[in-house]
């Protein structure tokens, strides 16, 4: 079983790249984010591995971190979703990224990557929902707040805080970072002013 990779880069290609390990050359599946952030051919690179092994085919998948190749796990627990769409999805979306979409339940972000259907994307963001914070590196409370929007379980004030922010031009997922960085000082019982006024406060920092 393959772990890591640390060579030379032989060459890239659309979807793979060829790593020289002491004159052997090892072709890893990678997504477009990985690619894109190697360098060029004859530069060092070092590749986090997942080995696939079937009965007519041995296949190697490279990541630029261990936390990408756990989501690249984690993505093909859901039904529908094999290593092909998980490394679509992986191109498209950041680890950030897809784990706020994911505490979200932005099903409209994970359909952004390229042969990801609306059933899929809502079966990745249901499905995932209580996995992903595990491997997020995100603190709890922040994480939390995003899933209680996404269900509509916030309070009132707090919707009306990431709200505001919102309308302000900020992101939906910046808001609700701000606005659970703002519950740590104010508490949860402070009203949307509160939460507004030292979001915007966290936000400018």
């Amino acid at each position: 079983m393959i772990g890591k990779l640390k060579g030379t880069i032989d060459e890239i290609g659309e979807d793979h790249v060829l790593i020289d390990v002491h004159g052997v050359c090892y072709v890893a599946f990678c997504s477009a984010r990985t690619l894109a952030g190697l360098g060029q051919a004859g530069e060092a690179a070092v590749l986090h591995i997942e080995t696939f092994v079937r009965e007519d085919q041995l296949k190697l998948y490279g990541f630029s971190s261990a936390m990408e190749r756990e989501w690249f796990r984690l993505l093909q627990s859901v039904q529908g979703v094999g290593a092909k769409v998980a490394l679509a999805v992986l191109s498209t979306l950041s680890s950030a990224d897809l784990a706020n979409a994911i505490a979200l339940q932005d099903k409209a972000m994970v359909a952004r990557a390229p042969g990801i259907g609306p059933k899929v994307a809502q079966r990745i963001v249901t499905e995932l929902k209580n996995k992903a914070p595990a491997i997020s590196g995100e603190a709890p409370a922040g994480l939390g707040l995003k899933q209680e929007l996404g269900e509509g379980a916030a309070s009132g004030p707090v919707t009306d805080a990431v709200s505001a922010l919102s309308n302000l031009g900020y992101s939906r997922d910046q808001a609700a970072g701000a606005v659970a960085a703002a519950m740590k000082t104010a508490g949860e019982t402070a009203d949307s002013a509160t939460l507004i006024r030292l979001g915007l406060k966290e936000l400018s920092q």
